[in-house]
């Protein structure tokens, strides 16, 4: 089997409510999601998916796909697509780093192979280790009684892991974590997510100030040593997120203990291959984890879906719904969101197609 052609699209996929506040004073009220499509000569084609959140989140953004692939397109075409290290070895020869950018790539060959093979992508990781993966839900940066009717809203639709965006107003964070926190009910879960947000003497403040009660404190500064420095003070739970960039991090965490819980990105790991070995490697070492993405629609969110299948319940902290963010699309089919919980399709592949509706016509394309 070889691959034919490449196609590359892009959408705007609209935040369903209207404007997203996170971190230190990032807003995005759209999100640009860029699909790779893979043809083959066996009558077989591939998808998958980036979309950043927002333009300037960890240094990627949605140029970065299109780039990619007109540098890189004449090499994988005639190469097997079922060989996914040999695409990867291939895309970091080729281009050092923008993992972002290689991870549709990587995830529209783990598609093909699939197909190939008549077996769903899970089955090729590993196995169905979590049968409905636990999801949580973002509560973006509002004032504390609109944050808490939205929590109740995702509380009512079966959430019971809750995502409260902080890092913008450190004295506000305070007064947000201290009006939600205790809301919670019996087996529910808070994080505190600054997104590299506050500064360190900021976040020592916030975690002194709300000490007493029970919620995960995420990523609250930029670097994993001010998170560390952090973390000495803090008595809460850490968990880290967007520095958690490839293996040689996920070492320095499992020899410091630097985290109770590990955020996995599969762009910013650099795909679905590269996040598979990190994951491996964090729960060999009793670190759990969180399945996750940077942004996407029904295209990431399948790739997400086979990531927490193929992951120990025990290990899995939580995943989320990805599509269920946005009000178009980018596939059809794909996973699904039911009670608080996330599936992946059992069909070949990632049991998603794309949305070629909803994408227009290509940007780019590249044929044998």
């Amino acid at each position: 089997m070889k691959i034919t052609r490449l196609r590359v699209y892009q959408t705007d996929l609209p935040y369903v409510g209207g404007r997203y506040a996170w971190g230190a004073g990032n807003v995005i009220e759209s999100a640009r999601a860029s699909v790779v499509v893979i043809d083959t000569d066996a009558g077989l084609t591939g998808c998958g998916e980036f979309t950043p959140c927002g333009e300037n989140y960890m240094v990627a953004h949605s140029e970065g796909v299109p780039a990619l692939a007109r540098l890189v397109a004449s090499h994988l075409i005639g190469e097997d697509p079922r060989q996914v290290a040999r695409i990867e070895q291939v895309l970091d020869h080729l281009v050092q780093g923008h993992g972002y950018a290689k991870a549709p790539f990587d995830a529209a060959c783990w598609d093909i192979l699939g197909q190939s093979l008549s077996a769903p992508v899970w089955l090729l990781l590993g196995g169905k280790l979590t049968d409905g993966a636990p999801m949580y839900r973002v509560a973006p940066q509002k004032p504390a009684e609109d944050t808490i009717a939205e929590l109740e809203q995702h509380r009512a639709a079966g959430y019971r892991q809750f995502q409260i965006k902080t890092g913008a107003d450190w004295a506000g964070d305070i007064e947000r974590i201290r009006a939600t926190v205790p809301l919670l009910k019996p087996g529910e879960t808070a994080m505190a997510d600054a997104n590299q947000g506050w500064r360190v003497d900021h976040a020592i403040r916030v975690a002194r100030a709300t000490r007493d009660l029970d919620f995960i404190l995420e990523q609250p500064c930029r670097t994993y040593e001010e998170c560390q420095q952090v973390r000495r003070v803090a008595e809460q739970p850490m968990k880290l997120d967007e520095c958690i960039t490839g293996i040689a991090a996920a070492q320095r965490i499992v020899a410091d203990r630097g985290a109770e819980i590990c955020c996995l990105k599969i762009s910013n790991l650099g795909g679905l291959s590269k996040a598979r070995r990190v994951r491996d490697y964090l729960i060999e070492n009793r670190i759990p984890v969180v399945a996750e993405d940077t942004w996407g629609g029904e295209i990431a969110t399948a790739t997400l879906a086979h990531f927490a299948a193929s992951t120990p319940s025990e290990y899995l902290q939580n995943t989320t719904d990805l599509m269920n963010y946005n009000t178009s699309s980018t596939g059809i089919g794909g996973a699904v969101a039911k009670d608080g919980r996330l599936y992946a399709p059992d069909t070949p592949g990632l049991g998603v197609v794309p949305d070629y509706e909803a994408l227009g016509a290509p940007i780019l394309e590249v044929a044998a």
